[in-house]
C-alpha cells in the first residue's frame, strides 16, 4: 500500500517559503563560522588582546614614568634652586615712617602673600606647609662680643630674619620662642631670637646669651637675647633649606690672602619684629617663598611651566607680581634649570625608547598579519569555491570583516581597559589610538588578504614554492628601494646619532636592518636546499631526499613568518645590548666613585684611621680581603725642581703596600701592575702615575712634597686608573718612602658585605668621624631616577615581547602547514612509514627553516648591534649628567649573550618540539581520518 501526499504545508515549507520570500539566508553567517572553528577564533582574540594591551599600555607607560621623573627631579632638588623667591626691598624714605613700618608687619605680609600664591599662572602652585614669608637683612650683622668664636680673629656675622611658621617647622628644646612684648618700631633696639641647636652649639650660645650687633660702619645697632633653642622638624624641607644659614652655620672664606674664615650663622626673629630692621644699615628686605607643589604636575605641563616661570622672572606675569608686592619687586628661581634639564634629559631617553617601541609595533604588526594570514590559508578552497559561484569581492570581504570585528573588537577593547587599569596617571588618548590601531589591523589583514587573493576565480592553485619562485621586476625594485633606505637609516643614525633630532628613519633602523636580512636570505634560501637535494637523491633512504624537498617546497607566502622572526630577535637582542651596555655602565660608574667594593676613611683623608681600622673591617661578614693607604690631596713637585706654572699644580699621592694593593687592583679588574713596579734604588723610588701626570712630570726624578713628607719619585709604570683615587690624576709610590705613613684610607672587596655591620665597627665614641661608602649603595643611587628605570622597563619588555612574539610567529608558520603534513604522514604511513621515520622526516623538514631562522637571527642581531653601537649614546640612560660619572668616550650597546643565543636556541627547540608531537599525534589517528575523500591536502 503506497501512501499519498501529505495535503497542507509540511513542517519546514514556511520556513522555507519564507526565506526564499525575503532573500535571507536561514543561519548567519559569523555565527556558523565561529562554531565552526572556536579554537582559532579564541587563540584570534587572545592575540589581539594581548597586542592591543601592549599598544595602549606602551604610552601610558612613558608619560607615567615621565610625570614620576618630573615630580622626583623637582622634589629631589635643592630647595633653594626650585623656589620662587619673591623679594623687595625696604619702603623708601620718602614714605612716612608709620607707613614703611607698617608694610614690614605680618599683616601686610601675609596679605601679598596670599596674592602672590593666588597669582602664580597655572601650571605652578605653591605648596603652603613649605612657603614662608618675612623680612631678612640683606647685609649680615657683625657680632661684636669677644666672647663668640673667631678662628681668625674675625667676628661673626649674623643674618636676622623675621620668618613666619617658625612654631610649625621647628620643636623648642629650651626657653621659649621669641617675642616682642609690644609694638615694635623703627626705634626698637633690643630684640629677641631663637637659633637651632646647630647655632647654639658652634656659636656657643645658651638660652639667656645676649649679642650686640654692629653693621658695616661699626655703631652698635641691636642688641639680641637669646630666648629659646630649637630643632628643625623637616631639616631638608624647603623652609629651612632655602636660607641654609638660619639653620646650620658654617665658615666662610674672607677675600684675603691668606684667606681668614669667620662663622656666619642666623637669628630668628619674632614674625612681628621685622619694623626693627629698618633703623639698621643692613639692607632689610621683604620676602616671599613659594615652594612649587609638584603633586598636580605632569610631563606635558613641562613647556607651560618653562614658559610661565620666563614670564615671571621678565615678562608680563612678572609686571603682575609687581603689582602685587611693589613696583621694585623681582621673582627669581633656578627652577627653570631643574625643569629644563629633566626635558633634556627626557628627549634623549624617549629617543631610544622609540627604538624599542617600532621593533615592537613591527614584529606585533607583522604577527597579527601572519594569523590572518593563517586563517586566509586555511580557508582558500572555500573562498575560491564562493568566488567561482558568483561571490562579489564586497561581498566576500564584507562577511570576513564581521567575521574579524566580532573577535577583534572586543579582544582589542579588552586589552585597552587592561592598560588603563594597570598604568595609572596617564593620558587615555594614546592608549584609545593604540589599541584602535590593533583593532583595526586585525580586522582589514583578513579580508584585504582574501580580496588581494581571489581576484580573479580560479580553478586551482599553481606551485607557489620557494625552490620554482622567480622574483619579477617590482618585488626587485621593491627590495632595492628598502635596501637603500635602510643603508640610509643606518648611515644616518652612525653620522648623527639617536640623540639629534630624531626621526622614523633613525628609529627604523634596527627593523630595516632585519627587513633586508630576511629578503636577502629568502632569495638564498633556495640554494643550499638544490645543492643539498642532489647528493641526497642518491642516498639509500627517502627520508633526506624527501624532507629536503618538502622543505623546499614551502610555500613563498611562507617568508612572513621569517620576516617576523628575524624583526622579533633583531628586536630581542638590540633590547638586551641596550640593557647590557647600561648595567656595565652603571657597574663601572659605581666602581670609579668608591674605588672598590668598600671604602673607609675619615672625611677629606686628612687624619689617620684608628689602629684597630684594618682589624675591625676584616672581621665584618662579606669582606674578602682588605688594603689600607695613605692618600694625599695636597701634594705638589717641591720648589726648584724646575718647570712652569702646570709642573706646580696639586696632586694626588698615595702611599700604598705594593703585594695587597696589586693584589686588590687585580680583583676589582683594575688595570694592575707587578709588585716590585713600586721598587726603590738609590733613594729613588720608583712610581706608577696617570697619563696626565706621566706627560706633566716626564721619567727624570722628581722630589714631590706633601703632608705625609717629601719623597723622591721616578714614574716608571702609567696606569689610567688605581682604586685609592679612581677619577683623579695620581702618583703611587710605597708607603715605606713616607715620612708619615699612617693610612687614612681603608678599601675592601667581598660580596654581600654587612654595611650596618660595617659602620656600627667604626662608633667607637672616641670623637672621629669614620665615612663608609660602599660600591653596592652607589651602585642603587644611578638607578632611582624614574626616567632612567622607566626605559629599562620599557627595554625589558621589548626583550620580552620580541622573544614571544617570534616563538609565536613559528608556532603560526608550523599550523599553518599542519594539516598538510599530517595527511603526507598518512599517505606514507600506508606505503610502510614508520612511527621513528615519521619523526625524522617532520624533523628533518623543519630543520632547514628553523637553522635560517635562528642562525639568521643571532647573525642580523649581532650585525645590527655593531652597525649602531657608534650612534647610540646610552650616557644620559645609564647615569645622571649631575653626577660626573659620565665616561669620557659615552656608553656603547654591549653585545647580550643571553638575549642574542636564547631566544633563537628557542626557535630550534619549538620546531622540533612540535614536530615530534605531530608525528606521535597522527601516530595515534587512524589513517582513514586523514584520507578523506575530496580531500586536496
Amino acid at each position: 500500500m503506497t501512501r499519498g501526499p501529505v495535503d497542507g504545508p509540511t513542517k519546514h515549507a514556511e520556513p522555507t517559503k519564507r526565506a526564499e520570500r525575503t532573500g535571507r539566508v536561514v543561519a548567519p553567517w559569523v555565527r556558523t563560522r565561529l562554531r565552526t572553528a572556536p579554537g582559532a577564533a579564541v587563540a584570534f582574540g587572545l592575540l589581539v588582546l594581548v597586542t592591543a594591551f601592549l599598544a595602549a599600555a606602551l604610552p601610558r607607560a612613558v608619560d607615567a614614568y615621565e610625570t614620576e621623573g618630573l615630580r622626583r627631579e623637582i622634589g629631589a632638588a635643592p630647595p633653594g634652586a626650585t623656589v620662587l623667591e619673591l623679594t623687595a626691598p625696604q619702603p623708601g624714605l620718602e614714605i612716612p615712617r608709620p607707613a614703611r613700618e607698617e608694610e614690614m608687619r605680618p599683616a601686610a605680609l601675609s596679605a601679598v602673600h596670599r596674592a602672590a600664591r593666588a597669582g602664580l599662572p597655572a601650571p605652578l602652585r605653591a605648596d603652603p606647609a613649605e612657603s614662608a614669608y618675612g623680612v631678612r637683612t640683606a647685609d649680615g650683622l657683625s657680632g661684636t662680643d669677644t666672647w663668640l668664636p673667631r678662628p681668625d680673629g674675625v667676628p661673626p656675622r649674623f643674618t636676622l630674619a623675621a620668618q613666619s611658621g617658625v612654631a610649625a617647622h621647628a620643636a623648642v628644646r629650651e626657653g621659649r620662642l621669641p617675642a616682642t612684648g609690644g609694638r615694635t618700631t623703627a626705634e626698637t633696639r633690643e630684640l629677641e631670637a631663637a637659633v637651632t641647636a646647630a647655632t647654639a652649639r658652634d656659636l656657643r650660645l645658651r638660652v639667656g646669651s645676649v649679642i650686640r650687633l654692629s653693621d658695616a660702619t661699626g655703631s652698635t645697632d641691636l642688641t639680641v637675647r637669646i630666648t629659646g633653642i630649637i630643632e628643625p622638624r623637616d631639616p631638608l624641607g624647603a623652609y629651612w633649606s632655602v636660607e641654609p644659614v638660619l639653620r646650620t652655620p658654617g665658615l666662610a672664606a674672607l677675600p684675603s690672602n691668606p684667606p681668614q674664615y669667620r662663622w656666619e650663622a642666623g637669628l630668628l626673629l619674632a614674625p612681628d619684629a621685622g619694623p626693627a630692621l629698618l633703623g639698621t644699615q643692613s639692607a632689610p628686605e621683604k620676602y616671599w617663598r613659594l615652594a612649587p607643589a609638584t603633586a598636580g604636575l605632569t610631563a606635558q605641563d613641562t613647556p607651560a611651566l618653562l614658559q610661565r616661570i620666563a614670564s615671571l622672572e621678565g615678562g608680563p606675569e612678572l609686571l603682575e607680581m609687581r603689582e602685587i608686592a611693589g613696583g621694585n619687586a623681582v621673582l627669581s628661581t633656578g627652577l627653570e634649570t631643574v625643569i629644563g634639564s629633566h626635558v633634556a634629559t627626557r628627549e634623549v631617553i624617549t629617543r631610544i625608547v622609540v627604538v624599542a617601541a617600532f621593533g615592537i609595533g613591527s614584529v606585533a604588526a607583522v604577527v597579527l598579519a601572519m594569523a590572518g594570514g593563517l586563517i586566509a590559508a586555511r580557508r582558500t578552497d572555500e573562498l575560491a569555491l564562493l568566488r567561482s559561484r558568483g561571490g562579489s569581492l564586497r561581498g566576500i570581504g564584507g562577511r570576513l570583516l564581521a567575521e574579524t570585528a566580532v573577535i577583534a573588537l572586543p579582544a582589542s577593547g579588552a586589552g585597552l581597559l587592561l592598560a588603563l587599569v594597570a598604568v595609572g596617571e596617564a593620558r587615555p588618548l594614546p592608549a584609545v589610538y593604540g589599541a584602535s590601531a590593533v583593532a583595526l589591523l586585525a580586522c582589514l589583514t583578513l579580508p584585504v588578504r582574501a580580496v588581494v587573493q581571489h581576484r580573479r576565480p580560479r580553478a586551482h592553485g599553481d606551485r607557489d614554492d620557494l625552490a620554482h619562485a622567480r622574483p619579477g621586476r617590482r618585488r626587485t625594485v621593491a627590495e632595492l628601494t628598502l635596501l637603500v633606505i635602510a643603508v640610509a637609516s643606518v648611515v644616518t643614525l652612525r653620522r648623527r646619532g639617536i640623540s639629534g633630532a630624531g626621526d622614523l628613519l633613525v628609529s627604523a633602523a634596527p627593523v630595516l636592518v632585519a627587513l633586508i636580512a630576511a629578503l636577502v636570505l629568502i632569495r638564498l634560501y633556495p640554494l643550499p636546499l638544490r645543492w643539498a637535494a642532489r647528493p641526497a637523491a642518491r642516498l639509500r633512504g627517502a627520508i633526506g631526499f624527501l624532507s629536503l624537498a618538502r622543505a623546499g617546497r614551502s610555500s613563498v607566502t611562507g617568508t612572513l613568518p621569517l620576516l617576523a622572526l628575524l624583526i622579533a630577535l633583531t628586536t630581542a637582542a638590540f633590547g638586551g645590548s641596550v640593557l647590557s651596555g647600561v648595567t656595565e655602565a652603571r657597574d663601572r660608574a659605581a666602581l670609579l666613585a668608591v674605588g672598590a667594593d668598600a671604602r673607609v676613611a675619615t672625611p677629606g683623608d686628612v687624619m689617620p684611621l684608628p689602629a684597630e681600622a684594618e682589624r675591625a673591617v676584616r672581621k665584618v661578614t662579606g669582606v674578602r680581603d682588605t688594603t689600607a693607604v695613605r692618600v694625599e690631596w695636597s701634594a705638589e713637585p717641591a720648589r726648584g725642581e724646575g718647570g712652569g706654572t702646570a709642573q706646580q699644580k696639586p696632586l694626588t699621592l698615595i702611599g700604598v703596600e705594593p703585594e695587597s694593593y696589586t693584589r686588590l687592583a687585580r680583583q676589582l679588574g683594575f688595570e694592575a701592575f707587578p709588585a716590585d713596579a713600586l721598587k726603590s734604588t738609590g733613594g729613588v723610588f720608583d712610581a706608577v702615575a696617570s697619563p696626565g701626570l706621566a706627560g706633566r712630570l716626564g721619567t727624570a726624578p722628581r722630589r714631590i712634597s706633601s703632608p705625609a713628607g717629601e719623597v723622591t719619585v721616578r714614574i716608571a709604570t702609567v696606569r689610567p686608573h688605581t682604586p685609592a683615587a679612581p677619577r683623579s690624576e695620581f702618583l703611587l709610590v710605597d708607603r715605606k718612602a713616607l715620612k708619615h705613613a699612617d693610612p687614612t684610607t681603608l678599601l675592601a672587596t667581598g660580596e654581600g658585605m654587612d654595611a650596618s655591620a660595617l659602620r656600627a665597627a667604626f662608633k667607637t665614641g672616641a670623637g672621629q668621624e669614620i665615612e663608609v661608602s660602599l660600591r653596592s649603595e652607589e651602585r642603587a643611587a644611578l638607578t632611582g631616577s624614574p626616567l632612567r628605570s622607566g626605559a629599562e622597563r620599557i627595554y625589558a619588555v621589548a626583550v620580552a615581547a620580541g622573544a614571544a612574539y617570534a616563538l609565536f610567529a613559528l608556532l603560526l608558520s608550523l599550523l599553518r602547514s599542519a594539516p598538510e603534513r599530517a595527511a603526507l604522514l598518512a599517505r606514507l604511513r600506508t606505503m610502510g612509514l614508520t612511527t621513528r621515520q615519521s619523526r625524522q622526516l617532520l624533523g628533518l623538514e623543519a630543520l632547514p627553516q628553523a637553522l635560517l631562522a635562528a642562525g639568521g637571527g643571532i647573525l642580523v642581531a649581532w650585525a645590527t648591534i655593531q652597525l649602531l653601537a657608534p650612534g647610540v649614546d646610552l650616557a644620559r640612560l645609564a647615569l645622571s649628567a649631575a653626577s660626573g660619572l659620565t665616561p669620557a668616550g659615552g656608553v656603547s650597546l654591549r653585545t647580550d649573550v643571553w638575549t642574542l643565543a636564547l631566544p633563537a636556541a628557542g626557535v630550534v627547540v619549538l620546531t622540533g618540539a612540535v614536530a615530534l608531537g605531530q608525528a606521535w599525534w597522527a601516530g595515534r589517528r587512524g589513517s582513514i581520518t586523514e584520507l578523506r575523500a575530496g580531500d586536496s591536502r
